[in-house]
């Protein structure tokens, strides 16, 4: 199936999912890989919380299959990831110096669930860094409430910018449950956001019940003889 939407000149990218690397998350990151493949996903976007070494390792063990990319917590409390990068961007970095380190290296400037109360600052720093921005993501599939993906769609179309779309999985189960549909990218800017802009939006809710995962991870890492 993979094999036939390529050859017709499209493919499947969930743009947002952890692993083990992020703090909330216990996904083997191969078991993340091998599964997302199974499943019918192209590519997907390994986005782990102010972590960088997962990506990275990833795709020089399947270089066609991953896209690179760091989320970070910036000194805001807000979340903007960064695709294509090398080096990782310190957690509380300010919101616009992040932006200007992605783009220093490179990158996308890809901002996740913009207008979620907490993770998002319900679009708070949209404001400063607005000129940076290169891409929105506005389909999450844990945000439960579809007037704040609905918000994201919208200002992304106000301001000229491309939309992606990613499950922000913590679990292998909800890999998957939101991607866009684009032409085949390099693993460059221009290429990547030349894709998006063609792409289409594909997305379903996760239950409610996903958050349970990521609180037991963070409960787990903290246990006797818990991960680390």
């Amino acid at each position: 199936m993979a094999g036939d939407r390529a050859a017709r000149g499209r493919i499947r990218v969930d743009l947002h999912i952890h692993t083990d690397a992020s703090f909330d998350c216990l996904t083997d990151p191969i078991r993340l890989v091998e599964h997302a493949l199974s499943i019918g996903l192209d590519r997907i976007g390994v986005t782990d919380h102010n972590e960088l070494y997962n990506a990275l390792m990833l795709k020089e063990r399947y270089p066609d299959r991953i896209v690179v990319g760091e989320e970070v917590k910036t000194a805001e409390g807000v979340d903007v990831i960064g695709y294509f990068i090398e080096h990782a961007i310190p957690k509380g970095t300010p919101a616009r110096e992040t932006c200007e380190r992605i783009r220093a290296q490179g990158g996308v400037v890809y901002v996740p669930h913009p207008f979620a109360s907490g993770k998002g600052g319900g679009g708070r720093i949209l404001a400063g860094i607005h000129d940076l921005v290169d891409a929105v993501e506005v389909f999450n599939a844990r945000i439960h409430s579809q007037s704040l993906n609905e918000r994201a769609a919208l200002w992304a179309r106000e301001h000229g910018l491309p939309a992606g779309a990613g499950s922000d999985a913590h679990t292998l189960g909800e890999v998957g449950r939101a991607y866009v549909e684009v032409p085949p990218f390099d693993d460059t800017r221009a290429s990547f956001l030349e894709a998006l802009r063609a792409g289409t939006v594909h997305g379903t809710e996760s239950p409610r019940s996903v958050h349970v995962a990521s609180t037991w991870a963070k409960l787990r890492r903290k246990l006797p003889g818990g991960v680390s």
